[in-house]
């Protein structure tokens, strides 16, 4: 047998040398033999590893310490890597890998004497295992000395505590994972970022692009909200664009390391892209998706008019028949459900599981991922835009989770009560967000699902009603998904993920004299929304977020703890109560007024009384709004609105919209995101259809729109009650549409049909 060398370089590296290049060595190097732009790397071998292992007499004192270990005991796993790493970082390196990578290091003479080193373990970046991430990368390293500092740096981050944790759960022998590590130029990127080649949700034939300026690392890691391009395929035309504001970006720092920069002004809302780059770009994805022959999800950056290709690894969330024959090579199981909960959001798909026990372990949340977690809080929405599907303990239809996963269009079981003791970390299930099931691994019907090809749920609807069917959204990038349905306009734009998604409270922007930045920021993601919907509606919901959403971000230090923050400070009371803070909002509504967005409306949440929308309209006056030139509206959510609508409409409402997830919960006191009482929470109880009966009958009587924009909104059943009672519009959840439409158009042209059998 051929002795494998401690050194090999891409040139010599093709997809099929895992077991000595790890998961990212191969792929850059069968990358490379394609001729695609990859930067010039050698990879030190996992033999190499190997080898020091031996020669240092670490390999049996390691596996002993690793496999004693009980991996379930925080304490004692992170006692016995912690030894472990040292152990590594203490043992000299072999004299002769030190002159081998000494001497490649060497040959960068030329190209840059800077070098990213990246670890490459032989069961990262593949289909069935998420280890991609789990060790250790470093930028911007300079010297022979620090080089090799790095490699055994790379070298101990195989035995950290959450890689030992999830072989562990895999089922992988921690004496057959090796690592090899990657020394490769360093792009010191102007433009940079990732590149889906295909939807990575639907599969549909689109390439997803993020972008943003300075090195990849601030995409990745989720420190800067990203341009998005997406570029339809098959027409080769760029199709959607978001561009945001970009407030920092990651840079060498010197001679060793990274830092993050303030984007200068001029740069923070400029294009990261022009057309041509991304069709560039797009190129490149495709011929590397027609190579491996399933989608990719890559990493990019441009210096100048170059080009480079960092990383390409499959999409593991939508499972192409190619992928999914990997997948029935782990044993396609019979319908053995193992876990049963509430279907929250439609759709059946596989993967692996990854528990999430609070906001600290997001980063663990790789594409194609079932997030397994007690519930869902905003802090996790950049996980919740990664996974294939989420299950979790608590919740019911209306929870953060289920009306997150529904925008996102990501399947989720909610309200299991026992899903994370019961799945464990690395386990393959399959969930159906429709039925509320959780299967254990994968199921013949998701086979068949992905070999017939993704089926886009989203269609253009050319029935006309006359009651019109508006759709809900939270966040700016489900906004061309959501103007896709053909909806007559947005009924509810919740603008809290907005704010959350900044990590700043409007407090902290206040304190800090930044409130201009604050106020671009939540403009720039309302106008993405106000432009998807040209000339339609868009009823825009102030600032609703209970004070524990706000605790965990910067300037949260100093929110109230209080028992039940659903009955809390929030909403409207929040915002007359801090007229500073609400001062931001109000003038980001006054500049998109002024730029001729005419169609945006303002709605009340949390209201209980009309001295709480006068005060409020005065402050809109104060500001030098025109309020009788704008709508202003209400949520009635709270049975005191319901019960004294009257004297809203003599306030001067424009319009008013029921928030029936509260609205109910409130009315008839059933927590509804209290999964013990989720078999009580009743949309159509009387007292809840009286409140909603009486307040439509007296908009009606007084001209001024009534609507629809809760959890409610999307049930065909209850909707047509609505349609009979005389709702003026209805909002729904962007999976729910199309069969809104039909349900309103049907329940029209039965009264119709009715009334005229009356007249004859």
């Amino acid at each position: 047998m051929t002795k494998v060398p401690d050194i090999l370089w891409l040139e010599e590296i093709r997809k099929e040398d895992i077991a000595s290049v790890g998961g990212k060595g191969a792929s850059l190097g069968e990358m490379a033999s394609i001729g695609l732009p990859i930067p010039h790397a050698f990879v030190v071998t996992s033999q190499a590893f190997r080898r020091f292992l031996t020669e240092s007499g670490l390999e049996n004192s390691i596996f002993d310490e690793i496999g004693a270990v009980n991996v379930e005991d925080s304490a004692a796993l992170r006692e016995v890597s912690e030894k472990v790493k040292r152990s590594v970082m203490n043992a000299a390196m072999p004299q002769s890998i030190r002159d081998e990578i000494t001497t490649a290091y060497k040959r960068f003479t030329g190209v840059g004497i800077y070098v990213a080193v990246r670890s490459s373990a032989t069961a990262e970046d593949l289909p069935d295992a998420s280890f991609a991430g789990q060790q250790e990368t470093f930028l911007n390293v300079s010297g022979i000395e620090n080089v090799l500092h790095a490699v055994q740096e790379c070298w101990a981050s195989l035995y950290n505590g959450r890689a030992i944790y999830y072989r562990a759960k895999q089922g992988f022998d921690h004496h057959s994972v090796n690592i090899a590590v990657v020394v490769q130029q360093l792009i010191t990127s102007e433009k940079s970022g990732v590149m889906f080649t295909s939807h990575p949700v639907t599969g549909e034939s689109f390439t997803i692009i993020e972008a943003s300026w300075g090195l990849g690392e601030a995409v990745v890691s989720g420190s800067v909200s990203p341009d998005n391009y997406v570029w339809n395929n098959e027409s080769e035309m760029l199709v959607g664009r978001r561009i945001t504001k970009k407030l920092i970006e990651i840079v060498r720092d010197g001679v060793n390391g990274t830092k993050m920069l303030d984007v200068s002004l001029e740069r923070q809302e400029q294009e990261v892209l022009s057309e041509d780059e991304i069709s560039r770009l797009a190129t490149y994805g495709h011929v590397t998706e027609e190579h491996y022959g399933v989608p990719q999800d890559m990493e990019w950056s441009i210096v100048g008019d170059e080009f480079y290709v960092l990383q390409s690894r499959p999409i593991t969330t939508i499972k192409v028949s190619d992928e999914k024959r990997g997948l029935q090579e782990m044993e396609v199981k019979e319908e053995k459900v193992i876990v049963q909960g509430i279907g929250a959001s439609p759709g059946l798909v596989s993967g692996p599981v990854v528990r999430v026990h609070d906001v600290t372990e997001i980063d663990k949340v790789k594409v194609g991922d079932i997030m397994v977690t007690t519930m869902t809080n905003p802090d996790m929405v950049p996980a919740m835009r990664k996974t294939a599907g989420i299950v979790t303990d608590e919740g019911g239809i209306t929870c953060h989770a289920a009306i997150v996963s529904r925008e996102l269009g990501t399947p989720a079981v909610v309200g299991t009560r026992n899903g994370t003791e019961i799945l464990t970390e690395g386990q393959i299930i399959t969930i159906d967000g429709e039925k509320g099931l959780v299967y254990d691994g994968v199921i013949e019907r998701v086979l068949k699902q992905e070999t017939s090809g993704p089926q886009s749920v989203l269609a253009k609807a050319d029935i006309i009603t006359a009651t019109a069917v508006k759709v809900n959204v939270s966040m700016p990038e489900a906004a061309m998904r959501a103007a896709s349905t053909g909806a007559d306009g947005v009924g509810l734009l919740r603008i809290e993920h907005l704010i959350i998604g900044l990590n700043k409270t409007p407090g902290w922007y206040i304190q800090n004299h930044k409130e201009d930045e604050f106020v671009e920021e939540l403009m720039g993601g309302i106008k993405t929304v106000l432009d998807a919907f040209p000339g339609k509606p868009v009823w825009v919901r102030t600032l609703d977020a209970p004070t524990d959403e706000f605790r965990n971000m910067q300037g949260g230090h100093d929110e109230p703890h209080e028992h039940n923050p659903m009955l809390g400070w929030r909403g409207i009371r929040r915002d007359l109560e801090t007229p500073d803070q609400f001062g931001l909002q109000i003038e980001t509504f006054k500049r998109l007024w002024a730029l001729g967005y005419d169609n945006l409306g303002i709605m009340f949440p949390m209201v209980s009384h009309p001295d709480q929308f006068i005060r409020a309209k005065q402050l809109f006056t104060e500001a030098g709004v025109d309020v009788n030139a704008v709508d202003l509206g209400i949520m009635v959510e709270i049975p005191a609105s319901a019960l004294m609508i009257q004297e809203f409409i003599d306030a001067g409402i424009a319009f008013a919209s029921f928030g029936t997830n509260d609205l109910i919960q409130y009315t008839i006191a059933v927590d509804r995101n209290n999964e013990h009482v989720t078999s009580m929470y009743w949309p159509k109880h009387p007292a809840v259809l009286k409140l909603i009966k009486d307040t439509i009958a007296v908009c009606r009587e007084n001209n001024v729109e009534v609507s629809i924009c809760g959890q409610a909104g999307s049930d065909p059943d209850m909707v047509k009650w609505l349609v009979e009672t005389g709702i003026m519009s209805v909002s729904a959840n962007i999976d729910a549409v199309e069969k809104i439409r039909h349900a309103v158009a049907r329940t029209e042209q039965r009264i119709i049909l009715d009334s005229a059998r009356r007249m004859y």
